[in-house]
């Protein structure tokens, strides 16, 4: 009966909708009340016995933790915008080269166009999967590596990449992991918890109405495969409900799901629970009702802000994260972006927050500003590259419960990955039609292209410094220091009848009057050297790994 009078009351919407009459519109059971005129969205007033459905999205005015805006932004003197500009993009796996970059800083407007970009589409999505599923140019045999790849092919910061990030994060979390660790989940829970992510985000749904989908789906009954074990995480995950005494409550409510363990599937029986139980301040009697009333109380937004919070501020005192939370809360989020997006553009984040980088921050973050070139299997490597450092992603059944690796051996093989697999390695040209040889992977001519810097053949210390400043830059977001400049200097250049000249391997300015290209070829090849060499003495560098506070 409750399905034939939802359909009736959906009918005469629709047709409200397409007369275009304003009018107020209410079923019997006042579940559901929508105001229709010609200037509203009546979705957004949609909900499932008070759980609201969709929200749009808060304002950055309507943020209770204090934001940086353009105005804060350009006070800062331009070493310090560049390293909050690439703070911010890094950590939403993104970057610019640093000229266009430095461009868009000067425009004034950073901050807004970056906020403008996130709510923009430029990136198209069948053309985008279109791509990433040619078989010749990427290797996406798991999910994983489809989604690592979905970040790298995408070439504009934008509303779309703005819902991939954020479903990726949330699924990297305890909340939305897809935990595939466990013999219970297999690989196609990854696409399943992502995509539906994904799809919700681009539905406008609210925090409170995606979770209780998540919760009740297959994907998280293969982590939490029992009625007790289910219900005391749920509480405990997204309530921070460490309470015992309402373990059995939710249990008695869900008495009827269970796990088949033949096929891992979620199977509700019929034996609904037929006694009223008192939770959340409020009367339950089954497990939809157990979660709905779960997400829909008071704790809930509390506990997912507490989740992601812990997520970005890891380093921060148990008081400060405390007022961080008090604030979002305050702002009253309704979506996961109004969370995400207050954090990573507060002042809280970009100017105080000192941090590690995750992996993924400092690999996108690198492609993007030195044109890398992938092979075909580059980012199944990275996905087994976050296995060796003990960052799988969606691998885990609470999450990352660290962003970073913390031991010698995890963070060896990231340093390793950037080392080797960024910093150090250059695209051959010669083999961009072939996506399968490692020696198309790397940085390309483009990143040290001679009008990046400043390239003078009367002046070996002065073309040098110009390139040592760019690539320093580039890739920490700081000018070399003057000790790191003699560093370089005393490596590369030599005394030559009272001139400074390169020495052999790293002359950019040699000359062969009677073979133009073999001259060109050359001092590019030595170039390549200088910056080789530049690039592996960053990569032993804190500051390529970290998020560092503005000083």
């Amino acid at each position: 009966m409750n399905n034939i009078k939802q359909l009736l009351f959906s009918l005469t919407v629709t047709a409200l909708i397409f007369s275009g009459c304003g009018t107020i519109v209410e079923d019997s059971d006042k579940t559901d009340r929508i105001i229709i005129d010609d200037d509203s969205n009546p979705k957004y007033s949609q909900n499932q016995e008070g759980l609201i459905i969709y929200a749009q999205d808060l304002s950055p005015s309507s943020y209770k933790l204090e934001q940086l805006d353009n105005n804060d932004f350009n006070k800062l003197n331009d070493e310090q915008k560049l390293q909050v500009a690439d703070k911010l993009l890094s950590t939403l796996f993104f970057g610019y080269p640093l000229k266009t970059l430095e461009d868009k800083i000067d425009s004034g407007n950073f901050i807004t166009d970056i906020q403008s970009s996130l709510k923009s589409v430029k990136n198209d999505t069948v053309e985008l999967e279109n791509y990433i599923s040619n078989k010749e140019k990427f290797d996406t045999r798991s999910g994983v590596t489809k989604i690592l790849t979905r970040f790298y092919a995408m070439k504009e910061l934008d509303s779309l990449f703005l819902k991939n990030w954020t479903a990726y994060i949330l699924s990297q979390t305890i909340m939305f992991s897809p935990a595939v660790e466990l013999d219970s989940a297999q690989e196609p829970n990854i696409d399943r918890v992502y995509n539906r992510l994904v799809k919700s985000l681009a539905e406008e749904n609210t925090m409170q109405y995606m979770t209780y989908i998540h919760m009740m789906s297959d994907d998280n009954w293969r982590r939490f495969r029992s009625p007790e074990d289910n219900g005391r995480e749920m509480l405990e995950i997204f309530l921070l409900d460490m309470d015992d005494t309402h373990v059995p409550i939710a249990a008695k409510a869900l008495q009827n799901w269970r796990l088949d363990k033949a096929s891992y599937t979620l199977v509700v029986g019929l034996d609904d629970n037929a006694k009223p139980l008192e939770l959340f301040g409020t009367t339950i009697y089954n497990g939809e009702d157990f979660y709905r009333e779960l997400a829909k109380s008071d704790q809930f937004t509390k506990g997912a802000t507490t989740r992601l919070v812990d997520f970005f501020f890891t380093d921060t005192d148990a008081d400060k994260k405390g007022e961080i939370i008090d604030s979002i809360v305050s702002s009253t989020p309704k979506t996961w972006q109004d969370i995400l997006i207050q954090i990573i553009f507060s002042k809280e984040y970009l100017i105080n927050t000192s941090r590690a980088k995750s992996a993924e921050e400092a690999f996108f973050s690198l492609t993007k500003k030195m044109d890398y070139k992938h092979r075909s299997s580059t980012f199944y490597n990275l996905k087994n590259a976050l296995n060796l450092m003990n960052q799988a992603s969606m691998k885990y059944k609470l999450g990352k419960l660290n962003r970073v690796p913390l031991d010698t051996l995890s963070f060896a093989y990231y340093h390793k990955f950037i080392r080797d697999s960024m910093l150090r390695d250059k695209s051959n040209p010669e083999y961009l039609d072939d996506y399968t040889t490692w020696r198309r992977d790397g940085w390309s001519d483009s990143f040290i292209d001679y009008k990046n810097f400043n390239y003078d053949t009367n002046n070996a210390i002065a073309s040098l410094n110009s390139l040592i400043d760019f690539i320093f830059k580039t890739t920490i977001s700081r000018a070399p220091t003057t000790e790191e400049l003699l560093l370089f200097q005393e490596h590369m250049i030599r005394d030559s009848n009272g001139k400074k000249v390169f020495h052999y391997a790293f002359d950019m300015f040699r000359t062969y009057e009677d073979d133009a290209q073999k001259q060109k070829e050359t001092r590019a090849s030595y170039k390549a050297n200088i910056a080789i060499l530049i690039l592996d003495y960053i990569s032993r560098l804190d500051t390529i790994y970290m998020q560092e506070r503005v000083k």
